[in-house]
């Protein structure tokens, strides 16, 4: 059996979702700590008691985005299939449910920016993390002969993930559409073909 989260890591996970939800609704800069506490349900000094201020919070959200991320990833790229395949859901995987409500929202651009005022170190390591769970796979796919590489698997895994966040804004839908693309022609020119 499991153990239940800690009751503080379960609060803080609550917090984050209510202020996902009202930064995609208001936008970052129009959000308040009072709007988060009250769509956590709780007053602004108990949400101080969590978050130093808003900024701390967003740096939080990317910092459980890239954590999730990279297992969601990892998970991904471990399965069989195709290699135009396992890099489509490796990509999807990257771009899950809080990239999906960032694009929708009528804030999106202005959510996706955040990461690179608030948190530049976090999102330098994160995208470290995330560039060596596809190094690792482009590698393994490598030595298995079933992709070709030009240069090494970082440098082709940094080169896909720099086109992804390329391709990435508003709306969701568009992206997907786009980020299919991608996956398709990358893994195309990847792909041996044996």
């Amino acid at each position: 059996m499991m153990d239940a989260p800690p009751a503080d890591q379960v609060k803080q996970e609550a917090i984050l979702t209510a202020a996902l939800a009202v930064m995609c609704q208001y936008g970052y800069r129009r959000t308040s700590m009072g709007d988060i506490a009250q769509a956590a349900g709780m007053s602004r000094p108990a949400l101080y008691q969590h978050f130093q201020g808003k900024e701390d919070i967003a740096r939080r959200m990317v910092e459980v985005y890239f954590d999730t991320a990279a297992r969601a990833v990892s998970q991904a790229l471990a399965g069989t299939g195709s290699v135009e395949d396992l890099l489509a859901r490796g990509l999807a995987a990257k771009t899950g449910p809080m990239v999906r409500d960032m694009l929708d929202s009528p804030h999106g651009a202005e959510l996706l920016d955040v990461k690179d005022s608030h948190a530049r170190e976090v999102v330098a390591a994160g995208t470290a993390r995330l560039t060596g769970v596809f190094a690792d796979w482009l590698a393994r796919e490598a030595a298995a002969g079933r992709v070709r590489l030009d240069g090494t698997a970082e440098e082709v895994a940094v080169l896909i993930l720099g086109a992804l966040d390329g391709i990435k804004r508003p709306p969701y839908a568009q992206f997907v559409e786009a980020r299919e693309r991608l996956a398709h022609v990358l893994g195309r020119g990847l792909a041996t073909g044996s």
